[in-house]
């Protein structure tokens, strides 16, 4: 149109506070301008920084985000997949509480891309976003070396876990690095609680009296770890260092002192999600698993 007919178009816009009707925009496009979450993290421990992380980078391109909490049901995660289907989103993040790997969403329309978030796919031609428990392990093992620590002890999660065997395994494969093992000998697999970490630092004490620091597999451990220290007239970290794990700031902050401990990145993995759906809706997919970096955040407990 002429430059003229086009500034009374826009003139008459601003006038009127006309804005788009985005149903009809997607019936023309073919796209809902809607991308789903779903999620296993009842509590939003996991999964809100992933969802923040997501919300950054699908913002700029004007696609809202609809958040779906299956409680890990898999008769729930059926239901929000029909309702998710139903709306016709142009694609579906599903993130998990913890990384271990799931299988693949049953029953989807193929013409809806998936992308796994924390915890992988099982099939191989998903893609998958996952934080690197191997990096995230040798931070801090390597932290603890250069701070003079040789006699090291690691207490974490269930050994069912994925993440509590990988970051075990990890750790210790980069002490043997160093020529050390770990105080005691061995893992002391528990649970993920503070009352663990309690019970876990004192049978460190009892079996490898002369450990100089302990690495522990989440904060909510090392936060435990570290009151049942300063209960046994322990220095942290002037005698014992304590790291920790998920940079959970309500109680990595909250440990006397403040906690030591390597962050997953939940964030960057939600946006590093969100694009590589943004690519496969664009018909750009990229199977695999695609791993995010972890970084330390040093405290006074080190």
């Amino acid at each position: 149109m002429r430059p003229e007919t086009r500034q009374r178009v826009m003139d008459a816009v601003r006038a009127l506070g006309f804005r788009p009707n985005q149903h009809a925009q997607s019936l023309h496009s073919g796209r809902s301008w809607t991308v789903g979450l779903m999620t296993t993290d009842g509590i939003g421990r996991f999964s809100t920084p992933v969802l923040l992380g997501a919300e950054d980078a699908l913002g700029a391109g004007k696609i809202s985000v609809l958040l779906c909490d299956t409680r890990g049901d898999a008769i729930r995660e059926q239901h929000h997949l029909r309702t998710l289907t139903d709306r016709r989103v142009d694609g579906i993040i599903v993130a998990g509480r913890r990384t271990d790997p799931r299988p693949p969403l049953t029953g989807i329309d193929p013409a809806i891309p998936v992308v796994y978030a924390l915890a992988p796919s099982t099939g191989p031609a998903d893609t998958s976003v996952i934080t690197d428990d191997r990096g995230g392990a040798r931070l801090a093992v390597e932290h603890l070396l250069a701070a003079g620590r040789t006699r090291i002890a690691h207490v974490t999660g269930p050994e069912h876990h994925q993440a509590a065997r990988d970051r075990a395994r990890h750790a210790a494969e980069h002490l043997a690095g160093a020529g050390l093992r770990l105080a005691a000998g061995r893992v002391h697999f528990g649970e993920w609680s503070e009352a663990w970490g309690r019970r876990a630092a004192d049978a460190v004490l009892r079996t490898a009296p002369d450990t100089d620091a302990v690495f522990c597999g989440n904060d909510q451990i090392a936060r435990g770890v570290a009151e049942a220290l300063r209960e046994r007239g322990k220095d942290v970290p002037g005698d014992i260092a304590v790291v920790g794990y998920d940079n959970w700031d309500t109680m990595a902050l909250a440990c006397r002192p403040p906690l030591t401990t390597v962050d997953m990145n939940l964030a960057e993995i939600g946006r590093i999600a969100a694009l590589r759906l943004l690519q496969a809706i664009d018909a750009e997919p990229e199977p695999g698993v695609h791993t995010v970096p972890c970084r330390l955040v040093v405290r006074e407990s080190s």
